[in-house]
């Protein structure tokens, strides 16, 4: 039977994150660590003690915003923004509810739009996550000032090459 490091490092598919020495330069560089449960360098120290339930259980993996920062800042390249998205596919597949409000409702309306255009179109998508999530008016105002600001384009431009994107998705069962 896998390590709960083993089954992780086995999906990265790169840079094993045992190669991590703590150096707490990606946590120094998150812009979301002040608000995270646990720091990325202790969801490492987690996944190394084998602490799967508290790791997966955690709104840290729901909160990293996969900017690639940390990964920027580790000095052995250990890829912090892609182990967190392996961290939140494992507790969806395992049926572990998000500690965030939503946060999935979010992710599905989200991979919804990557897979109808290929890119994002973010008041489309937007739309879909309001219709799954029943918060219609929350942020209306904001979204208005965004759109009148133009910073939420109407229409995105498509991917060349959409088959591609969609093929992924097929591999990925998604």
């Amino acid at each position: 039977m896998k390590t709960f490091l083993e089954e992780v490092n086995e999906k990265i598919k790169g840079v094993p994150i045992q190669r991590c020495y703590h150096c707490r330069k990606c946590t120094a560089g998150c812009p979301l660590a002040s608000v995270m449960e646990y720091n990325p360098n202790r969801i490492i120290k987690m996944i190394q003690m084998g602490m799967k339930k508290e790791v997966l259980n955690s709104s840290t993996i729901w909160l990293c915003a996969s900017c690639e920062t940390c990964i920027t800042r580790c000095p052995n390249e250990v890829d912090i923004a892609r182990m967190m998205d392996i961290l939140r596919e494992m507790a969806i597949k395992e049926g572990v509810p998000a500690k965030e409000k939503n946060v999935i409702l979010f992710h599905e309306a989200f991979l919804w739009g990557i897979k109808l255009r290929g890119r994002i179109n973010e008041p489309l998508m937007m739309v879909n996550y309001k219709l799954r999530s029943g918060d219609f008016f929350s942020d209306m105002s904001m979204g208005i000032e965004m759109f009148l600001k133009g910073k939420l384009p109407l229409i995105s431009p498509k991917t060349k090459n959409l088959r591609a994107v969609k093929d992924i998705f097929e591999k990925t069962r998604q």
